[in-house]
């Protein structure tokens, strides 16, 4: 008779299970388009919890208009910028699909020019003309990414907004119902909050600095229209390990088949001494302020972030490695040192 009970319980709780990982599932394949809006929201949410806590509790502000203001000001801190620049490309996106042409022939003249003084064949005329489809294929798309955004943004707001108002509750919520110990808890609360940072705040704040500094000698060079190549430091400088080369090579590429070539060889000085030091003494100066993400994990990062959340994606791709990884160091303290301990146990005991 006990046996069947235990049965019928075990057969209760396999339903109950089946049912809410199919209802699981069915919600993440539709919700999943404002995955995006949910992961910028924690973002600006962690970034942001510290001025609402502050001036809710401290000040006693009212929580709506606090929460207004609040993200208000990150409109005009973070997407002004991203609307101006993504303004200015479109303006100059017929320039770019024009300049990308001008940039393949300025290739084959180069080359050409290489191949008759060397005799050799370096590349054919073919694979050239392929690499400018590719250019021109890729700007059309890398906007239609931040296009989609805006209903993302809208999204992420309207999120962001209740996260802000029951923050307190809502992090004592989670805090109670993580299944980890307090310590573990607690490191993996501290752990996203630094990963958060140095992935929202360190790696476009660093691509802006970067693009100044590029700006400021694009200038001195004498490029022509040096504020659309600024935008396009800015935007690949946040690619990780090729970053500004992206911008300041075809630069170098266009002025030697234009002739310059002392303006050419000034602009690669420039660009992998100056820019590129410029880049490494930015990086050493946030890290030791935020978290230090390993570049490994921006690089793999970024290229999984793009694929998924479109432009966005820059941000939160490193995000879900470094979160990933630090899932793994947690359940390796909470269950592999919790397995050794009562091993241990067990031999003192014998």
């Amino acid at each position: 008779m006990e046996n069947n009970v235990i049965h019928q319980n075990r057969i209760r709780q396999v339903f109950f299970l089946v049912i809410i990982v199919g209802l699981g599932i069915v919600l993440f394949l539709e919700l999943y388009t404002f995955l995006p809006a949910l992961l910028g929201a924690i973002t600006l949410y962690i970034v942001m919890r510290k001025w609402m806590f502050y001036l809710t509790i401290k000040k006693k502000w009212r929580k709506a208009w606090t929460a207004s203001l609040l993200m208000f000001l990150s409109l005009i801190v973070i997407l002004l910028p991203i609307a101006v620049l993504v303004n200015m490309l479109t303006a100059k996106i017929t320039f770019a699909v024009q300049h990308s042409n001008e940039l393949v022939e300025a290739l084959k003249k180069v080359i050409t020019d290489l191949e008759q003084r060397f005799k050799v064949e370096i590349i054919s005329n073919a694979n050239i003309n392929k690499l400018g489809d590719f250019i021109t294929g890729g700007i059309p798309r890398l906007l239609g990414a931040t296009f989609n955004t805006l209903g993302t943004i809208f999204f992420m707001y309207f999120i962001l907004y209740f996260m802000l108002v029951n923050g307190k509750d809502m992090e004592r919520n989670i805090y109670e119902h993580i299944p980890l110990r307090d310590e573990n808890a607690s490191m993996l609360g501290k752990e996203v909050k630094s990963m958060v940072l140095s992935n929202a705040v360190g790696i476009p704040v660093i691509a802006v600095l970067q693009g100044i500094i590029a700006l400021i000698g694009y200038l001195i060079i004498g490029v022509k229209e040096p504020w659309f190549w600024f935008v396009v430091t800015c935007i690949t400088a946040m690619l990780p390990v090729v970053g500004a080369a992206l911008a300041y090579i075809p630069l170098a590429i266009i002025f030697f088949a234009n002739g310059a070539t002392g303006k050419g060889i000034f602009m690669l000085i420039y660009g992998f001494g100056i820019i590129g030091l410029a880049d490494n003494i930015f990086r050493f100066m946030l890290a030791k302020k935020i978290g230090n993400v390993h570049p490994l994990v921006t690089v793999f990062g970024v290229i999984i972030g793009l694929s998924v959340f479109g432009f966005i994606g820059l941000i939160f791709g490193p995000l879900l490695i470094s979160l990933f990884l630090l899932l793994l160091k947690i359940y390796s303290n909470e269950f592999i040192t919790k397995q050794r301990q009562i091993h241990h146990h067990h031999h003192m005991e014998n």
